[in-house]
């Protein structure tokens, strides 16, 4: 019951949203024809109705409850027409405080001839603001739609990257990163296998992969276990696991259940051939030289997140290795940890952000919601000799597309 209740408050504030918006259609269409104002405003509120009607509909219909798949495509919609309503509401309450404070002044100041309307305008000021409203969030919602071919555009991303003390035997390696495959939210497994035969086209040296394989279940791996068999490497492929991985966001029947759930994920990496590391280092050897490769749990310093990673385990014997590199599925161990206690770890690499899956990058200019959250969250920091590259992922979770920050396969050459 509580939770049905919760769905009615999200449809009430939505309708409410609704009526809202509508008046600023009115407003916009006030010029056209009858039929097509008819039309449009028809159009708008079977529109609304249909998703008012799905709202309500989440605690009772089972399909939104077992299928995983229909249940995100259409959530995301709803959180996409939520928000688009939200921003250009942000338009419409501009202008209705304008209105309002105009009004205010011709009650308290009659005589100074100031107009509740600005009639000295080609297009009065609240048709424009209203179109520019309209705009954006229409703008906003048809991205998010768009954003649903994008998820398994995958683009390879090449970083060269310099360190004095890399010793000489290990200069060009190449070494390809990909992160966050959560393969329980894939549909499209020829979409996937492309992903993974553009990973074999890099022809790298060594593979590191920087957890989250699943959305919670190791049974997830089942359909695309044979798929990343093939990600094979002539130094190796080695894996570490990300917060996902543990099934920490499920009620499982017994602690029991959960625990044999991660055995089997465990087992799900060996079988395919990469090499776990849990609070442990390799040694990686070339020509007589060593670097130092270490993996962790996952360990993050935002609260929600358990700290399972244990550098106290992981660190103890490559002190005297000349190079070190760390696998660390969240970005923020690199502030919090990494760079006040382990100074001479000179290589983190981490996922876990997505990049949120939306937002804007260019040469000049790069910006996602996710930077609210995260200090690092996509692609190369420095700080000193001390590098952190961040993945933006290889997969998706929740919303089932990708908008301006696209699926990634890194390649990163040590010189």
């Amino acid at each position: 019951m509580r939770n049905a209740t919760t769905w009615w408050i999200i449809a009430l504030v939505m309708f409410l949203l609704d009526l809202y918006v509508y008046q600023a259609l009115r407003l916009v269409s006030q010029n056209a024809t009858e039929k097509a104002r008819m039309v449009i405003h028809i159009a708008y509120w079977v529109i609304s109705a249909l998703t008012l009607a799905t709202i309500l509909s989440f605690p009772y219909v089972q399909a939104l409850q077992t299928s995983r798949v229909f249940r995100n495509y259409i959530f995301s919609i709803l959180v996409g027409l939520f928000f688009a309503k939200i921003l250009g509401s942000v338009f419409f309450l501009a202008d209705d405080l304008r209105r309002g404070a105009l009004w205010l002044m011709t009650k308290i100041f009659p005589d100074t001839g100031v107009r509740y309307m600005d009639e000295t305008s080609s297009i009065p000021r609240s048709t424009f603001l209203s179109w520019v409203g309209l705009g954006i969030g229409g703008g906003l919602f048809g991205t998010l739609l768009y954003g649903f071919s994008n998820k398994y555009n995958y683009q390879v991303l090449k970083v060269r990257l310099k360190f004095n003390n890399l010793p000489p035997a290990f200069r060009g390696l190449k070494l390809v990163q990909i992160s966050d495959i959560h393969s329980g939210s894939f549909q499209d497994k020829k979409a996937v296998e492309h992903g993974v035969n553009m990973v074999l086209q890099q022809k790298a040296d060594l593979i590191l992969f920087t957890g989250d394989l699943v959305n919670d279940r190791a049974v997830e791996m089942d359909d695309y276990k044979d798929l990343f068999s093939r990600v094979q490497a002539p130094m190796g492929v080695y894996s570490i696991l990300g917060n996902h991985d543990y099934g920490d966001y499920v009620s499982w029947p017994s602690e029991a259940v959960k625990t044999a759930n991660l055995e089997a994920l465990k087992k799900v990496h060996a079988d395919m051939g990469w090499r776990l590391l849990m609070n442990e280092h390799v040694l990686l050897e070339k020509d007589g030289q060593q670097i130092a490769l270490l993996g962790i749990e996952n360990w993050g310093a935002k609260g929600r997140f358990p700290k399972y990673g244990k550098m106290n385990l992981a660190y103890p014997g490559t002190e005297k290795i000349p190079f070190k590199l760390l696998m660390s599925h969240d970005p923020s161990h690199w502030d919090a940890e990494i760079k006040p206690h382990y100074p001479d770890i000179d290589l983190v690499l981490a996922g876990h952000t997505h990049g949120m899956q939306f937002g804007v990058e260019n040469p000049y200019f790069k910006w996602s919601p996710v930077q609210w959250m995260y200090k690092e969250w996509a692609g190369l920091y420095e700080d000193g000799k001390q590098k952190l590259y961040v993945n933006r992922g290889f997969g998706f979770i929740g919303y089932p597309g990708r908008v301006g920050i696209l699926p990634e396969i890194t390649v990163i050459e040590l010189v």
